[in-house]
Order: structure tokens, then sequence, then C-alpha cells
């Protein structure tokens, strides 16, 4: 960054989410861990390693030293590299340290176009290719550190594990990388950057040179779907262990195939007569071909299966329905085509909740809106530890029509003590109103319990590799207990207009105080006439299949409106909601 001008944001943008890493990147990382700990542990390393060539790494820069004599030790003493401050306006900004005067200057974007560009390879190894052998800033500034890098976790071997596999496997799990650093070697390709290394005069470890002079081009590779590494010791490839209690759902599909796919999911076989339901569309978005599968998978499991779990490996477990598809269709005002999509959703969520065999969910990392929906409609869910949950379309102008709203108003009015006749429900429902108006998302598995968005009966993994595996034992556990499809619902109390008034009052308010604009007022309003029930005179027992009907039709009616379409256009634009 010092010597060839680089800016803190550019190199946050560089080293983040692009290259498979986490969004907390390098500087923000800084921060979270504190520069007073990380001076120490350099400190500590220099001096333990002394006959190490590439020692003086850890001889941090002089302006590090400076900012942790004035005290600048990160997100602890509420300053580091970056610091919430007002800015123009007294909005709260947060800006960046300029390491040369030590001051805090505004935010400045990070202009990288080949960033922009990559944002569309969804594949990581194919992202980082792309950007390492770029001819622009961004691929210098990553090949000349993710080559050092290379080179170094090679030199450490046999120095500090046996083979490439372990480094990797600490390199994942210590630092949440996805990829280790000879995973990352073979995403840029060993022989192609071996190469340029020698052109630029470096030395290349003993061990790559002869894995490269046995005419080994890769660390890792497959063959007849079984995953080999090469092994410096041996000199070949030897099988990589299975990893106890593990199940890789690509490996699985290579060796037995899957029962059932298209180009939205696939039904694999995970063995012991349980079946996994995989998302594979672009950022696992849900649209008519994950409907269909749904429908498909389900009664493959009533016919020959145990129990059915929901979920997939990829990056994120899913982001809602296809807003894209769904804009276009509000765009051209076909709205029966919305209708029925809608109805496929609602009915795709209630075959989950009353399938005859039991349903395990696993949720991981970003879940969202339609991702949600499927969460709460399982029987069971088992949840990665780092899970971000939530119903998020009042962000883009809608409402939770796939059963969400129904679902979230069902778990309040039953958490209401059993025995306490005379419990005001009110406030039970108010607090469902408020997690869905404001789009509330849950940072952990454990605080998804504290939104209603996981029951108590809900369990999650720490270890994300596990989760599959952890999920089948779910469907297991239910099957051997003596599961009982469930029951359709038709005692959901609906509070009716007394409590649809007090709704009404509170979002009122807010508009005249400036808090939500007059479309906010409007998806508010048509919210909370779902959850007590509509134009109900006084509380009155539904079906679920009443609050649905309400919910489709709230979200054809917002469909219908020019800011909700501004807030998807807008959403899928920038990624960012926008308030009209």
């Amino acid at each position: 960054m010092v010597e060839d001008g680089y800016t803190i944001e550019e190199v946050d943008k560089m080293t983040g989410q692009a290259v498979g890493r986490p969004k907390s990147a390098t500087f923000r990382t800084f921060d979270i861990v504190g520069l007073d700990v990380f001076a120490h542990v350099a400190r500590n390393l220099y001096e333990a390693v002394p006959e190490d060539e590439d020692r003086d790494v850890y001889l941090a820069p002089e302006f590090v030293g400076q900012m942790v004599e004035r005290g600048l030790l990160g997100n602890k003493t509420r300053g580091g590299f970056y610091r919430k401050q007002k800015g123009e306006g007294e909005k709260q900004e947060i800006w960046t340290l300029d390491h040369a005067s030590l001051e805090y200057r505004p935010p400045q974007k990070a202009k990288l176009p080949a960033l922009d560009v990559a944002k569309n390879i969804e594949d990581t190894r194919e992202r980082l290719r792309a950007l390492v052998w770029g001819t622009d800033r961004v691929g210098a500034f990553l090949w000349k550190t993710i080559s050092k890098t290379l080179l170094y976790a090679a030199n450490r071997i046999p120095e500090v594990a046996d083979t490439v596999v372990e480094v990797d496997r600490a390199m994942r799990w210590g630092f949440n990388w996805e990829l280790g650093a000879f995973e990352v070697w073979d995403a840029v390709g060993v022989e192609k950057s071996v190469a340029r290394m020698k052109e630029e005069g470096r030395r290349i470890p003993e061990n790559v040179e002869r894995m490269l002079a046995a005419g080994a081009t890769s660390f890792y590779k497959k063959e007849e779907a079984e995953e080999l590494y090469f092994d410096f010791a041996t000199g070949k490839y030897v099988p990589l262990a299975p990893q106890v209690g593990v199940i890789i759902l690509k490996s699985l599909k290579e060796r037995s195939g899957v029962v059932k796919k298209n180009a939205g999911a696939s039904l694999v076989d995970i063995g012991d007569g349980v079946a996994c339901l995989e998302f594979h569309s672009k950022m696992n978005a849900i649209g008519g071909d994950t409907l269909q599968m749904i429908k498909h998978s389900l009664a493959e499991v009533e016919k020959n299966f145990v129990g059915l779990v929901v979920g997939n490996q990829g990056q994120n477990f899913s982001v809602g329905a296809n807003l894209m598809l769904m804009l276009l269709e509000a765009q051209e005002e076909n709205w029966e085509d919305l209708d029925l999509a809608i109805r496929a959703f609602q009915n795709a969520t209630m075959s989950l909740r009353y399938s005859p065999k039991p349903v395990v969910v696993a949720p991981f990392q970003m879940t969202f809106g339609g991702g949600c929906e499927m969460t709460l409609h399982a029987d069971r869910v088992r949840a990665s530890a780092e899970t971000y949950i939530g119903l998020v379309e009042v962000g883009v102008g809608l409402i939770p029509a796939g059963g969400g709203t129904k679902e979230m108003l069902v778990r309040a009015l039953d958490s209401i003590p059993r025995g306490v006749t005379d419990a005001d429900a009110f406030p039970f429902v108010k607090r469902t109103f408020e997690t869905i108006a404001l789009a509330k998302v849950a940072t952990s598995a454990e605080e998804a319990r504290s939104f209603g968005f996981l029951r108590e009966e809900d369990s999650h993994s720490m270890n994300h590799d596990r989760l599959i595996a952890d999920a089948k034992q779910e469907v297991l556990s239910l099957a051997a207990t003596g599961y009982v499809e469930a029951q359709r619902r038709t005692d959901i109390l609906a509070l009716g207009n007394s409590a649809l008034s007090t709704l009404k009052l509170g979002i009122h308010q807010m508009k005249r105080g400036g808090f939500i604009s007059e479309h906010d007022a409007l998806i508010g309003e048509k919210l909370a006439r779902i959850l007590t029930g509509g134009d109900l005179n006084h509380e009155t027992r539904v079906s679920e299949q009443y609050l649905l009907d309400l919910e489709r039709e709230a979200f054809l009616s917002l469909c219908g409106h020019r800011q909700t379409q501004e807030r998807i256009a807008h959403m899928l634009k920038t990624g960012k909601p926008l308030r009209n």
C-alpha cells in the first residue's frame, strides 16, 4: 500500500469478499482485533523466528507504531484505520485514516473497474484467477501479495505441517478464508504462476519444483470422483481422507449422481434414507425452477425416503425470490402470472410444513426473504451459527408473502403462556409488526431465536462444514421418534379493527414525525392489516389460508406501485435499499 500508493479503501476492497476472504478484509480486521494486539503479536513473532527468510514482514510500518502511541487502536478506542464521525449536515459517516498525516478524512470510494467486472463471476476460483492475472492496479497488488503468500506457505512444509491439506485447513478455519493457500495456487495456475515467479528472479521452493518435475501441475485433483492431493513426502498423489461428520454434496453428486435436478435445484441422496434438496441458482435466488423441485422432491421423499434436508454448500443459503423476474412481470402488468407465482411460492412453503415426512432446513450466511420463509416452515431448523436471517421484503417496497407474515404471527401468538386466559395479545402482534416492518436481520443463529426466526427446539452448528451432516441427523432423529405430520391451523387469533387502528395510529405518527415516507406508511398499513386479520369488527379465529390470501392481496397491490418498482430496480442495481 505504502510503496505503490494505494488507499486504505482500495486495499480493503481488493482483499475482502472479492478474493474469498471475510468482508472485514485487511484494515477493518485490524480495527476489530486491535492495533495493540497486532503490534504485540508481530513483535513476538519477529523475535521467535530469527531464521525465517521473511522475518522482516513482521516489522510493522512506522505509522502503525505511531497509531499505537496515540491510542488509535481500532474499535475499542472508537478509532483505528476507520472512525465514525459527523460529516456534512451532521450525518454520521465512517471516515478513513490518512496513514501519512494520521488525520481522518472523508471516505473515498475505491474506483477499481476490475472488481466491478469480477462481481459477475460467481465462482471464487474463476474470479480470483481473472483478478490476479489482470494488468491493472488490482492485478498488480494481488499478484504482489498473494504470490508472496504462496511461496511462503510452500516453504513451511514440512516445517509446520506435513501436507498442503493441513495448511489450507488452518487458513480456512483460522482466518475464515474461502480458499487456503494451495487451493488459491491451483486457482491461479501453478505452472503459469511459477513461470512468472522465475521471470521475476524469485526462488521457487524445492518441493514445488519436484512436484512440477514429476508431471504434477496442481496440488489437488480428482480422479473418478475421488479427491487427491500431492504429497511432497512421497512425491505422488494420495487420497484426501474424508472428514468425519462432514458431507460434501459435490462429491456425493459426482459419485452417485442425483435423484432429480433442474437448472435451479437438485435432489441428492445423502445416505441412510435421507435426501437433500440443494439450491444452485445464482445467489440461490428462488425462482420457478426451485419451486418446481420442491414439489418433485417432496413427492419423491414421500415414496422413497425417510425425510428431507433443505440445504446447500454455496456462499449463501438463499437471498430470496428472483427480484428481476418479479420486476419485469410488474412492469408488464402481468398480474395473473404474478398471482400464480405467489400462490406457487406459498404452496411450496406450506408443503414443507405439511410434508408427511420430516423436513429439516439448514440455513447459513445470508438467508433473506423467501429463504427465511422456507426456514420458518421447516419441522426443524439446523442453522449454521453464522446465519444472517430476516424478512427483508419491506426494503424493496413489499411484504413477506410466501407465508412469512402468517408464520411470524402464528409464532408470536403461540408464545403467549398457555393457561393465561386474560393475556393481552396485542403486544405480541406489535412485536411481530416491528420485526417485519423494520426488516430486522438476526446476525447469528442465537439472535435469530430472540427475533422468532428460530424456535427453542431448533439448533445450530458451530462448524459450518458439518451443517448438512448435522441436519441429516436431525431428520433421522425426527423419524426415529415417531414423526407425526403437522395439521393445518384454523385457530389463529385475529384481533380485528381495534388492533389495526392502534397500529395505523403509530404509523401515522411516524410519518408525521418524518421518520418514514408516504410509501413506507402504505406498506406498514398493509402489513398491519394482515397481522390483525383484515376487515374484522371483532376478534376472530381464522385459518392459515385466510392469512395467506391477505398476504397475496397485499403483495400484488404493492407490486403495482411505482415506488415499489423503483425500490426493486434500485436494489438490483446497487444492492442497497432506496427510501422514496
